[in-house]
């Protein structure tokens, strides 16, 4: 994965766990996170499981682990 990934780009985008548990898999960024100081940074978005629904909040660097994860649905 590429460290030029943009945060504020992250929503909606679609995620491949190459670990998965719990039959979750395929999750979509469903929010991303924005800190109470507008020029902070992005630090956090919130994954959501497609086949569970079930929901988590991750650093969104987290993402950029390609031993972890890989972008788009696979």
């Amino acid at each position: 994965m590429s460290s030029k990934l943009n945060p504020r780009k992250l929503l909606l985008s679609k995620w491949t766990a190459l670990q998965p548990s719990n039959k979750e898999k395929h999750f979509l960024v469903v929010r991303v996170l924005h800190p109470e100081d507008p020029q902070a940074p992005i630090t956090e978005v919130e994954l959501e499981a497609v086949y569970s629904r079930h929901s988590r909040i991750i650093s969104w660097k987290t993402l950029t682990n390609a031993e972890d994860w890989q972008q788009g649905w696979h």
